[in-house]
């Protein structure tokens, strides 16, 4: 699946969108948002997962990086009945990885803004 680069929204928080240390690239939760409006895509979780992994990617690509170089996320999930769904998109969204990241996936009592589905990463960043 070949996702698109969008702006970044604006933190809803006192946080970063990225953090680089040394070589890796932490990626804060990405929100399944539409930058112009601040709000969510949608309430499907299928949209929503590709949008938090084009906002991941998005972040990345100001590293000169992409999903290609993401070795581990975590995915909350509002609904853990909603895992399939997600994991469907997820897949297709890594399907041109060399290697799939490690990852982990909870239900999560609530996400902000009433959010189905919340993805962080971190990334290897190449000397």
């Amino acid at each position: 699946m070949k996702l698109q680069r969008i702006d970044i929204p604006a933190a809803v928080g006192p946080y970063s969108a990225a953090v680089k240390a040394g070589n890796v690239v932490s990626v804060s939760g990405q929100l399944p948002l539409n930058p112009a409006t601040g709000t969510l895509v949608s309430q499907d979780v299928r949209e929503q997962t590709k949008r938090s992994l084009e906002l991941v990617n998005s972040v990345l690509a100001q590293y000169g990086l992409s999903l290609a170089n993401v070795f581990k996320t975590t995915v909350l999930l509002a609904d853990i009945n909603d895992f399939a769904a997600m994991n469907e998109v997820y897949g297709e969204c890594f399907a041109d990885v060399e290697q799939y990241p490690a990852r982990s996936a909870f239900q999560v009592g609530a996400l902000p803004m009433g959010a189905r589905v919340e993805i962080e990463a971190l990334a290897y960043c190449p000397a």
